[in-house]
């Protein structure tokens, strides 16, 4: 994380986008759970399915991008979550938001284009992933003051939500 902080460099590129796919393998692993888990109907079963795979092409995208240099999926423990439609829906909004200010955070720090455009293509992905999942808050309007991060955040502001949440755990 610190490398991630400093002035634009070839050696920076590579730790954000590890950065970038270690947030990917937590969403990609979360809609898994929420998919496998049978638990969630209609919207957002289909929310989640969709997302799942979006999430896994991220996550292989990322890999092929950094080949040898790709760090390896953390372990994960959402606390039965993904299959409790009651907290899915607030935590996929979390998760999304989170992706989106990491994305947006770290973008301009890239010096690679070729990673420049790894990261945008994914970023807008994970902004309609954000916008769909706040559509179906029942009275929460799409594009509210609170945004997680106000849609903007440096990777150690990331770190902070992502590490509250407890969710990796190796």
């Amino acid at each position: 994380p610190a490398l991630a902080l400093g002035a634009p460099s070839k050696a920076q590129d590579v730790a954000i986008l590890n950065f970038a796919l270690t947030l990917e393998y937590l969403e990609a692993e979360f809609y898994r759970q929420a998919v496998a888990g049978n638990a969630l109907s209609g919207d957002m079963r289909a929310f989640a399915q969709i997302v799942a795979g979006h999430e896994a092409a991220h996550v292989a995208f990322l890999q092929k991008a950094l080949g040898s240099r790709a760090v390896a999926s953390p372990a994960f423990d959402f606390q039965g979550i993904p299959t409790n439609p009651a907290k899915f829906l607030a935590t996929a909004v979390s998760l999304e938001d989170t992706g989106v200010a990491a994305y947006a955070g770290q973008s301009y720090r890239i010096k690679r284009t070729a990673y420049i455009l790894v990261a945008a293509q994914v970023l807008a992905i994970e902004a309609r992933h954000a916008a769909w999942a706040r559509s179906m808050v029942p009275s929460r309007l799409p594009a509210e003051k609170d945004e997680i991060l106000n849609g903007h955040a440096s990777m150690e502001q990331v770190l902070k939500v992502v590490a509250s949440t407890g969710f990796i755990v190796k």
